[in-house]
């Protein structure tokens, strides 16, 4: 534990670059010799500025806390000079000292692990392919990993969890702060199927330039990388130079020629950096002497049956389809007029029934639905269900008793 007290004091110290860290543990061998080391021999190592003040702050307060909110929410570490750490990625030239993770420990040296990741804005064909590449993936035993970004990553996730598979979700922030916040049920879902992971302490924000760093090891952590759609410039297409540069396998989905979110897809295809992709097939195909033990060589599943089986991909969860089923099968509830008591409510209660009136939402939901401070939104809840206006449903879901009228 005293160990790890020192990584975490080094790995979170300000102005050092992904990948330093670990330099600084290659030269000293152990974080507490970066600790305890004088401060001439930083200046031997050419650290100067605000990164020698770093270093000479020996504040061990904040790897305590991260300690204590690790224990609290049930976090994982796993340092780079740990067994269990994962080769491939320990051989990249800029590997994260230290992981955070949830779910099961990610073992993946044995694995045939597959990075999927994609443009955001992806149009209808991205999402298909996405959620049937990682269905057919899964199906053959491989791990699969991806962002939790909305569009391409998300596709290939949900897919993947629809063949039963191993899933990695690597992350730009905190494993505490679900990000986006509409993916919490995707983040539950892959904590239970496979890992989430992160190099960033929990209560960390996902900042935007957090993700071109992330995705080093997106690719790191996999033997090949596939595109699914990308324009040009973008995340995805960062990760498939990372890739390249660690010697990765990369593949790209090729679509068409006028069509934003293919021309990076395209342009690595013309440029002979990645291998086109007409299935999953030609991902497993590429890998099968390799890994021929530990893959399934499963049959391709025909259009129907992949499209039964993908065919709520969509949704945020099967369960929370369920649920808002339910709502719609309640009894005829009661209607209230705002015009005949106008003081009956205050303007975050009736904006909070307004927004559960048709469906049912979790506090998180209705406060970014509403436009209300969480604060406010659990205030105003807590006075509906004492007047028995709303009820809360499993999985800590809200819905109105009542609709209003104006």
């Amino acid at each position: 534990m005293a160990n790890l007290k020192y990584f975490l004091w080094l790995t979170t110290r300000k102005g050092f670059q992904a990948g330093e860290a670990s330099a600084l543990l290659s030269h000293f061998g152990t974080p507490e010799a970066v600790y305890f080391a004088p401060e001439e021999e930083y200046g031997l190592l050419g650290i100067m500025g605000d990164k020698r003040a770093a270093l000479l702050d020996k504040d061990l307060s904040g790897a305590e806390r991260i300690l204590a909110d690790c224990d609290r929410l049930g976090i994982h570490i796993m340092t780079i000079q740990d067994a269990d750490y994962p080769e491939r990625l320990a051989q990249i030239d800029d590997p994260p000292a230290v992981l955070y993770w949830k779910g099961k420990a990610p073992m993946v040296d044995d694995c045939l692990t597959i990075a999927v990741v994609g443009t955001r804005k992806c149009s209808e064909y991205g999402e298909i392919q996405a959620g049937k590449l990682g269905l057919e993936l899964a199906r053959n035993g491989v791990t699969l990993v991806s962002g939790m970004a909305e569009g391409i990553d998300s596709f290939g996730l949900r897919g993947a969890l629809k063949g039963n598979g191993t899933v990695i979700s690597v992350l730009g922030g905190g494993l505490d702060i679900v990000y986006p916040r509409k993916n919490r049920w995707l983040y539950e879902d892959v904590m239970a199927a496979g890992t989430l992971m992160s190099e960033y302490p929990p209560g960390t924000e996902h900042a935007g330039h957090h993700f071109p760093v992330r995705n080093r090891i997106l690719s790191g952590l996999s033997v090949g990388v596939v595109v699914v759609e990308a324009g040009e410039p973008s995340g995805a297409l960062i990760t498939a130079r990372l890739a390249l540069n660690q010697n990765r396998e990369v593949f790209a989905y090729s679509g068409p020629a006028n069509a934003a979110a293919s021309l990076g897809c395209n342009r690595l295809i013309q440029r002979g950096e990645a291998k086109l992709v007409l299935s999953a097939q030609d991902v497993l195909s590429e890998f099968a002497p390799l890994y021929s033990g530990r893959m399934k060589r499963l049959p391709p599943m025909d259009e129907e049956a992949a499209r039964e089986r993908l065919e709520v991909l969509k949704n945020t969860r099967p369960q929370q389809a369920a649920a808002e089923k339910v709502v719609d099968k309640e009894p005829e509830r009661a209607y209230i007029s705002v015009s005949d008591d106008p003081g009956a409510f205050t303007d975050d209660e009736r904006d909070i029934l307004m927004s559960i009136e048709k469906r049912s939402l979790t506090a998180d939901d209705i406060a970014e639905t509403a436009q209300i401070p969480a604060r406010r939104v659990l205030s105003a809840l807590t006075m509906l269900q004492l007047r028995d206006l709303v009820e809360e449903k499993p999985g800590k879901r809200f819905y109105a008793k009542v609709i209003l009228k104006p």
